[in-house]
Formats: C-alpha cells, structure tokens, sequence
C-alpha cells in the first residue's frame, strides 16, 4: 500500500512540472531608453597600413625593453646603493641595444605614406619619434654603464614624446588609448 502511494505521489509530480522543452519563452522585455548608436567601425586597413601596424608593435617590444631599464634603474637608485645602481646601469644599457634592434627593425616596416592625408601627419611624427628612441638608445647603450643618470633622464623625456605621439596617431586611426 505504501509503495502504491509513493508511486503515485511521484507520478503525480511529473505530470504537473512543466518540462524544460514545454515551457514558453518569455516575451523580451521592451526597454523605455534607446541606447546610443554604436560607434562606426574603421575600415579594414590597406596591406601596407598593416604593415606599418606591424612595425608599431615590433617597435613597441623596443620601447618596452626600454622602459624595464629605466624601471630598474629607478628602483635600484631608491634603494640608495651605489653598487646595484651601477649594475642596473649596466643592464639599461644592455637592454637599450637590444631595444635599439626591435625599434630599427619596426621602423623598416613603417612607411607613413600607406595612410591617406588627415593621418599621415600622426604617422609621420610617431614614426619621427620611434627614430628619435633609436638614436637614443645608442647612445644609452654606450653610456648608461657609466653615467646612468644622465642619460636616463634623456631616454625618459624621449619615451614620452613617443607615448604622446602614439596617443595621437592611435585617436587618429580610431583605436582606444590604453592607459
């Protein structure tokens, strides 16, 4: 009797559950804000401009070398001890010949011509700026074992001017700035 019970029971509550394929959809709820239009997208970029994006990022990779020299050097000057300053001195300078071959190698691919008039001009300048860094690093690369601070402040202020110009030629375009 009881077992009769139970099975009915259970029964009983799989007819009444709705099935999960049986349930109907609910209506989508209409919204009373109309969103703003999203923004337009970029054209596809020509061969060439790829090219010269490429050559961005290959120069990028030299710039962020760079910037982990500095960053060293900096930490190793807080710390007030002339010995790891000295050896972060050395490694900016190791670290900007081997910048000194990334931006020299992007640069190659970046001809400012592959962008039409209203963009040229950030091309142009963030292109002048990547061979500003490369200069500088040369000279950072012979010097920085010996006299790190000079030259760092130098390397900064060019790494800076790049960053502005890359900020400009990346609204140019019509990409997002990253912070």
């Amino acid at each position: 009797m009881r077992v009769l019970a139970v099975s009915l029971l259970f029964a009983g509550a799989l007819t009444t559950a709705p099935l999960f394929g049986q349930q109907p959809p609910t209506p989508p709820v209409e919204s009373t804000s109309t969103a703003p239009p999203a923004p337009p997208t970029p054209p596809l970029p020509t061969p060439a401009q790829t090219r010269y994006l490429q050559g961005l990022r290959t120069a990028g990779r030299g710039v962020a070398q760079i910037k982990d020299g500095l960053n060293r050097l900096a930490r190793a000057q807080a710390g007030h001890d002339t010995l790891q300053t000295r050896l972060a001195g050395k490694r900016l300078g190791g670290l900007c010949g081997a910048a000194r071959g990334f931006l020299s190698s992007g640069r190659n691919s970046m001809e400012p011509r592959s962008y039409e008039a209203p963009l040229r001009k950030p091309a142009r300048d963030l292109t002048l700026q990547v061979d500003s860094l490369s200069l500088i690093a040369k000279e950072c690369q012979l010097t920085a074992g010996k006299t790190p601070s000079p030259i760092a402040a130098g390397v900064l202020t060019r790494i800076r001017a790049y960053e502005a110009a890359l900020a400009a030629f990346r609204t140019a375009i019509g990409l997002p700035n990253k912070q």
